[in-house]
């Protein structure tokens, strides 16, 4: 007997079939709960045993995934994301993204944990999910429309909905197409709108009405309201609040990692005019919440009176890596054209940071030489250019001119061009590097390297030490400091929480890694945890009995193997597409280029020693990349990588 139901999970499992209209429901095993908790484990384990080995991203062999977790809807602070997995178009591995906004509240309250969506339509088609029924509909008279058009006009149809959609860039196929929700949250990095569009997927709506109940109401609301006071008290919260995550902007200019014209140098001359206070004073920024957070991390502007591309609109602006890529990163300080670029990408449906970043790499082949003024349409690129960025925008999501050969990432872009625009395309495993730089952030560099969907910043993150939370280090990482006399404890935090040195940075990644695997398995939200430094591993252990009411995840052992286990199996699914070791590295521009200015120049990324002792520590094999026999059955993952080989 399921003994789940009621208590975190509704144990359903929503299967529909493009190519034959059918749709049924399944029930989650208990074994599975147990083993992978859900969200991000379900992931893992379904993709693994569903996705077909060495699949074109691009057929119908390949599934969309959408998964919650146990704490999805509840009290719980930020409480309101949820999953999306894929084999990746743009690298060829394991695809993953998650978002937030109110949608995972509606699919949970609607009945299902898991959403797999398999075959290919043969025309356009959106989907509606309910407590009461699941429909497949013609979408001919949405396709062709972008995200934001698509958004309002089926809120308008079903009142009370959620939304998730793609644009156009979904439709044409670019690899870093992604998938919006609520009009300005985005299923961003790993290319999941590509997959969506050559589905013939549209749209899902999604309303449910179901109550999501936990397995001890009062000793749960009573922690969840605990919770969200440390939340509203933390003084770093409270700037996140006020500001937004563009907080970071002025952060990372003060310690030089500032993506600044395609990371060849992490001080920008136009920081200034980014800055959050800066932003809140000449664009009117207030803040906006997804389901269930007092964070509310998301800011919402309104462009200048003066603004050639949309004057006074009011429109949720980029997070950091959106001011960052469409700012910095092409050498502008001009916030009015951000805003009006973001909003593009919301509308077409673009991952920012892989669109920010292939504009980045073909400006600087044409400033360097490689490339020639022919060969980009005879766009006029250069720093700080704006008018040819717009066009690439819209060449890009219609694949139309270099936009056709920009819209399959840097890698394959780089390839095609010829060996000498190589060392400008930044990207790991094929997915484009993120808004920091491992050159003055050394557990970053690892974190880009190893990351399981390429280029990672969001999946192992360690902020501690870049920002010197030397007590928040300590409770992270506190096996570091057992045995240890204070003296040695001192010197290992000030190792581990000096930015530049490679001590423990391997131990540190490896840790956040599994933890963040439960993170996004519960879901909840990386500004709770990543940062600000509130919650842990510990307080993951104390909320899960009693929304489940099962003891066992109240272990932090027992989470932490479970975490593990979800990363291996990840890694079993690289390693089944052809993964290599090799492929666990960083473009030379941070390993061989020292950083040319500010508090980190001359600053380089000593990777080798970091990737030794990670594998190390995963117990994974340096020559082959695979986890031991040992360790496999540690995780009760023998079965699932003797099919590899089989």
């Amino acid at each position: 007997m399921a003994i789940f139901i009621g208590k975190g999970y509704n144990q359903k499992l929503l299967r529909i079939n493009l190519t034959t209209n059918k749709v049924t429901s399944e029930t989650i095993p208990d074994e599975v709960i147990r083993s992978y908790l859900g969200g991000d484990g379900f992931l893992a384990y379904y993709m693994f045993n569903e996705i077909p080995a060495k699949c074109n991203p691009l057929s119908e062999n390949n599934k969309i995934l959408i998964a919650v977790g146990p704490v999805t809807g509840t009290l719980w602070p930020s409480s309101g994301r949820f999953v999306m997995g894929a084999k990746s178009p743009l690298t060829g591995f394991w695809g993953e993204s998650n978002c937030g906004g109110f949608f995972a509240r509606e699919l949970k309250s609607a009945g299902y944990d898991l959403v797999i969506i398999e075959g290919m339509s043969k025309k356009p088609v959106y989907i509606t999910i309910s407590d009461t029924e699941v429909k497949i509909i013609p979408a001919q008279h949405l396709w062709g429309k972008d995200a934001r058009e698509v958004t309002l006009e089926l809120y308008r149809q079903y009142p009370d909905s959620q939304v998730l959609c793609i644009g156009q860039a979904g439709e044409n196929l670019v690899r870093y197409a992604c998938v919006m929700s609520n009009l300005y949250r985005a299923f961003g990095r790993s290319g999941m709108g590509a997959v969506w569009g050559s589905k013939k997927l549209k749209a899902i709506v999604c309303k449910g009405n179901k109550k999501i109940s936990v397995a001890q109401p009062d000793k749960f609301y009573e922690l969840a309201k605990n919770a969200h006071r440390k939340v509203i008290e933390d003084p770093r919260a409270k700037q996140m609040f006020r500001y937004g995550t563009n907080l970071l902007v002025s952060a990372k200019q003060a310690i030089g990692e500032l993506i600044t014209r395609n990371h060849s140098d992490g001080i920008f001359e136009g920081a200034d005019k980014l800055a959050a206070e800066y932003l809140a004073e000449h664009f009117q920024g207030r803040p906006r919440a997804c389901f269930g957070c007092t964070n509310a991390c998301k800011e919402v502007y309104t462009t200048s009176q003066n603004n050639p591309w949309m004057p006074n609109f009011t429109v949720e602006g980029p997070e950091y890596e959106g001011t960052a890529f469409f700012g910095s990163n092409i050498g502008v300080d001009d916030y009015d054209f951000i805003l009006y670029v973001s909003d593009l990408c919301n509308r077409y449906g673009y991952d920012q940071i892989s669109v920010g970043a292939v504009i980045s790499f073909i400006i600087e082949c044409v400033e360097k030489g490689v490339v020639k003024k022919s060969q980009v349409d005879n766009l006029d690129l250069r720093w700080g250019n704006k008018e040819p960025v717009i066009e690439l925008m819209h060449k890009i999501a219609f694949r139309k001119g270099i936009g056709n050969l920009l819209a399959e990432g840097v890698k394959i872009a780089s390839e095609k061009l010829g060996k000498d625009t190589e060392p400008f395309a930044l990207h790991v495993k094929g997915q484009e590097i993120s808004g920091q730089d491992g050159r003055t952030h050394r557990s970053v560099g690892l974190t880009h390297a190893v990351g399981a969907r390429g280029a990672d910043h969001l999946r192992s993150l360690v902020t501690v030490d870049q920002l010197g939370y030397k007590e928040a280090a300590r409770k992270r990482y506190w096996k570091l400091f057992e045995g240890k006399t204070k003296k040695q404890q001192e010197e290992i935090l000030n190792r581990l929480c000096n930015p530049y040195s490679e001590d423990y940075k391997a131990y540190a990644v490896k840790v956040t890694e599994d933890i963040f695997c439960i993170r996004d398995s519960l879901i909840v939200c990386w500004y709770t945890c990543g940062w600000p430094p509130i919650f842990w591993i510990e307080d993951f252990a104390e909320v899960l009995p009693l929304v489940t009411g099962e003891d066992k995840f109240g272990s932090v052992d027992e989470l932490m193997l479970i975490g593990e286990r979800i990363q291996n199996l990840k890694r079993l699914f690289n390693l089944r597409e052809g993964l290599k070791p090799s492929d666990d590295t960083l473009p030379k521009r941070f390993t061989d280029e020292p950083m040319p200015s500010g508090p980190g120049k001359g600053q380089t990324a000593n990777l080798k020693r970091m990737i030794k002792e990670y594998y190390e520590l995963r117990d994974w094999n340096l020559n082959s990349g695979w986890p031991s026999k040992k360790k496999l059955a540690e995780l009760n993952l023998l079965d699932l990588s003797a099919r590899i080989n089989s």
